[in-house]
């Protein structure tokens, strides 16, 4: 299939798409202003993210990066966050980037060669919450994408589609998307699997907590996280033997391995009986899914806790789904910079800062729930 060129973005036609946003608009950036910022941060802004900017800077919202007056640390987080979302999978599930040729037995090794190949890849522009843009000068209508780890979806076909699907629930219809940048159109496009479920065992005792594992499984599903069939199964099988009751959980935890084609939707019944489906939180804010999100982040927290869930991993599922999605609370961050500091440690003994990640895990479950965010 030939794609037509793009157009490009004109600065009154950006305006109009900023009359769209639920943000502040400040005054543009000036081309000084611009050139200013990737010097001093090293990327490129592709052409029409430039002429957006130019037209106006939106602000008064935590979810859009303010290259103006923002602060440095957090721009820089922002704009690593893609990277060290690949390297997370790398690390914990198993991602590989073919071109990287084959993997090394050892996970240092395999770090080593994908942040030194991820290095050469253009990067990933923020332009609202986990929503980014390729970086490379002078080219337009690059597909925006939504980035959670290599979990990385088309979001726009351009970004005047992007802002019209993102703020006023439009779709341009007929899709235009094309691949432009390798790597990042690999994992959208090619990765066999490109979203992780959460790595935790099973821990309900109570049918309370079998309950409340079937909803948060709910909830992961509602934000995109993966949720494999067997999950499901097991989750209904465990609450079939603490005696939870209904219709269709007896079908869903007695599925035969060749039938789990039909855990969602026995999943789905089973969640409706227990009268759990009109308690699920709405996706009504700025930030995507946030009152789900925030039942998440306590939920894998609790996990981390009780040893259901490795510290390391929890805080990464934590950090990538909770804190950098939740536009990165100060509640959250001490925990974010110990599991930094366990992946920056990868031959150092591990212990000290794996326990220092299950003490931060319970002091925020003691505290007000959800913690203070700014």
């Amino acid at each position: 299939m030939i794609h037509p060129s793009p157009r490009p973005l004109t600065l009154e036609a950006a305006k109009d798409l900023q009359g769209l946003l639920r943000a502040e608009i400040g005054p543009g950036l000036s081309e000084q202003e611009l050139d200013e910022v990737e010097g001093r941060f090293g990327f490129r802004f592709s052409a029409d993210h430039r002429v957006f900017l130019s037209a106006g800077l939106p602000h008064g919202s935590p979810s859009w990066p303010d290259w103006r007056h923002g602060d440095p640390e957090d721009l820089r987080e922002r704009l690593s966050w893609p990277v060290e979302g690949v390297l997370f999978d790398v690390k914990h599930s198993g991602f590989w980037y073919p071109a990287w040729g084959a993997r090394p037995a050892e996970t240092s090794d395999a770090l080593r060669i994908a942040r030194t190949e991820l290095a050469t890849v253009p990067q990933l522009v923020p332009v609202y919450s986990h929503r980014y843009l390729p970086g490379t000068a002078g080219e337009w209508g690059h597909p925006v994408l939504s980035v959670h780890q290599t979990d990385i979806i088309y979001y726009g076909d351009d970004l005047s589609g992007y802002i019209q699907r993102e703020f006023t629930s439009r779709s341009s219809g007929h899709s235009r998307v094309r691949a432009t940048v390798g790597f990042w159109s690999y994992i959208v496009e090619g990765c066999p699997e490109t979203a992780f479920a959460t790595p935790h065992d099973p821990y309900a005792t109570t049918p309370a907590e079998a309950i409340e594992h079937l909803r948060m499984l709910a909830l992961e599903r509602l934000i995109g996280r993966q949720v494999h069939d067997d999950q499901l199964v097991q989750a209904g099988l465990v609450a079939l033997v603490l005696d939870v009751e209904a219709p269709s959980l007896p079908l869903l935890a007695g599925l035969p391995h060749d039938e789990y084609g039909q855990a969602c939707v026995l999943f789905e019944q089973v969640l409706t009986e227990l009268g759990l489906v009109s308690g699920l939180p709405a996706d009504d804010t700025d930030l995507p899914w946030e009152s789900a999100r925030w039942e998440l982040v306590r939920w894998w927290l609790r996990l981390i806790v009780n040893g259901s869930m490795a510290p390391a991993a929890g805080g990464g599922v934590i950090a990538y789904d909770g804190w950098g999605v939740l536009a990165r609370p100060k509640a959250l961050k001490p925990l974010v910079g110990l599991v930094n500091g366990w992946e920056a440690n990868e031959r150092s003994p591990r212990k000290e800062i794996a326990d220092a990640i299950v003490t931060e895990a319970e002091r925020l479950i003691a505290g007000p729930w959800p913690p203070r965010t700014d």
